[in-house]
């Protein structure tokens, strides 16, 4: 329960110990994975003026070293995976995981998990899908799941670490050549096509994709014969709303174009108060896991059988916002679903 001063909500004192962590475990999560890199990576250039610029220069020459494991399927740390901080960050909005009925995984095939909408800054299948004690772990316990993210990440520290200890690797084409390719079959991979584009259009209420166009991820599923696995998660969108201005829409899509991310100006909550801040807002997060379209691998496809699978993912996904949004939104038939 909350209580309003001068227009701002404020977070009773009282409010328990537990819902305490589970605030700070979003809040480091947004913070790690936003700009902890950048702070990280200042502080190395601090130490090179000081008595331990060697350290600085030891890390980068680690990186270095380490440059391709982000393409080699990753390192992730059994150690990392129980810490307690995801725990937190999955109950704090919380997170519900729903399999659409008769969901079947073939666990001699490879998949590609194609969520949307990607929101601000993703939370719902990172803390879902990718977090221990998951329904698909339980399921499915040979599972080895991991999460695409941009290359920026893995030449940053701090986000660097804890991102390939949590499952991350490259999006590149070659890295997740690597994964989805495996012969014994049981990799899935978490993939938001979306992107950066699909990032600016974040805003509470607005379901907005960038889709129709996005057809890399079909061509790869069709290549490599990773079956194709639609995930649509209702509440994501609402976690931040973002300062609305022409100017820095504008900025933004120029950083997205020169840089392939974007710079965002979130709108969440705040540690004591909910009016404003950097921690996601603590709404409940549905993540519905559609059923797996099964794709016959072919080495060259043609832009036909690219386009017949696409569409085919389309549907299918359009369908499962149709069908579960009368579950999980508010006035549903007021709701839908802008492809572009």
């Amino acid at each position: 329960m909350t209580m309003q001063i001068l227009g701002i909500e404020l977070i009773p004192l009282t409010e328990p110990l537990t819902r305490r962590k589970e605030a700070l475990a979003a809040a480091a999560y947004f913070a790690t994975f936003s700009y902890g890199g950048y702070l990280g990576a200042l502080f190395g250039v601090y130490l090179l003026f000081t008595r331990f610029w060697w350290l600085t220069l030891v890390y980068i020459s680690w990186v270095y070293l380490d440059r391709k494991t982000c393409e080699n399927g990753g390192r992730t740390s059994d150690w990392m995976q129980k810490w307690s901080w995801w725990r937190h960050l999955r109950n704090y909005f919380p997170t519900r995981t729903v399999l659409v009925p008769g969901f079947k995984l073939n666990p001699n095939k490879n998949f590609l998990f194609c969520c949307f909408p990607h929101g601000v800054i993703p939370c719902a299948p990172f803390s879902s899908l990718l977090c221990p004690g998951n329904i698909l772990q339980k399921l499915y316990p040979e599972l080895r799941m991991k999460i695409a993210g941009l290359d920026m990440y893995f030449r940053l520290p701090i986000s660097r670490e804890i991102g390939l200890g949590k499952g991350w690797i490259s999006c590149s084409v070659k890295s997740l050549t690597h994964v989805l390719t495996k012969p014994e079959g049981g990799h899935g991979v978490i993939l938001y096509p979306g992107g950066a584009a699909e990032a600016i259009y974040a805003r509470p209420g607005q379901y907005r994709l960038v889709l129709k166009n996005r057809k890399g991820f079909v061509k790869l599923a069709l290549k490599t014969g990773a079956s194709l696995v639609p995930v649509f998660t209702f509440g994501e969108v609402d976690l931040f709303d973002q300062v609305q201005n022409p100017l820095i829409c504008r900025f933004q899509l120029f950083v997205k174009k020169l840089f392939r991310f974007t710079v965002a100006l979130p709108l969440g909550s705040g540690f004591f108060q909910t009016s404003f801040g950097l921690i996601p807002r603590r709404k409940p997060l549905f993540i519905v896991v559609g059923q797996p379209i099964d794709v016959a691998r072919v080495e060259n496809p043609t832009q036909k059988e690219i386009d017949e699978l696409h569409q085919k993912f389309i549907k299918q996904l359009v369908n499962l916002f149709d069908t579960y949004k009368y579950d999980y939104l508010v006035n549903p038939e007021a709701k839908i679903l802008e492809l572009e």
